[in-house]
């Protein structure tokens, strides 16, 4: 089963984004911040990560750089969800790998996480 790690912390946004890839036969699992990002990762084993950049602890910034500077989760395909101006350059600063803004369309969100469930 595909498993997403969703580092957010707006409940309201948790709660949507969980249902919506729950329909559609994703496991989810989500975080409400951000420090403890590699101790997540290891546990959960994810195949996509959803991260937001306003997290509580280091930011959605740190964390990205984090895992993409640990040898074994640095391949983990990360998307960058937030409501930033510059979000392209925050994603690429972050080195993340894609980004959607907020507020977001489902179904970009939808279809950039199934483009990365196929890598």
């Amino acid at each position: 089963m595909n498993k997403i790690l969703i580092f957010d912390d707006d409940a309201s946004i948790l709660e949507v984004i969980s249902l919506i890839f729950e329909e559609n036969g994703y496991k989810v699992v989500i975080s409400e911040t951000s420090h403890d990002i590699i101790e997540k990762v290891a546990k959960s084993q994810p195949d996509v990560i959803l991260m937001d950049n306003w997290i509580p602890n280091i930011g959605g910034v740190e964390a990205t750089k984090l895992l993409k500077n640990h040898e074994e989760f640095k391949d983990i395909p990360v998307i960058y969800v937030t409501a930033n101006n510059d979000i392209a350059a925050l994603a690429q600063s972050a080195g993340a790998d894609d980004y959607v803004g907020k507020p977001f369309n489902l179904e970009d969100l939808e279809e950039k996480v199934a483009f990365y469930m196929k890598k």
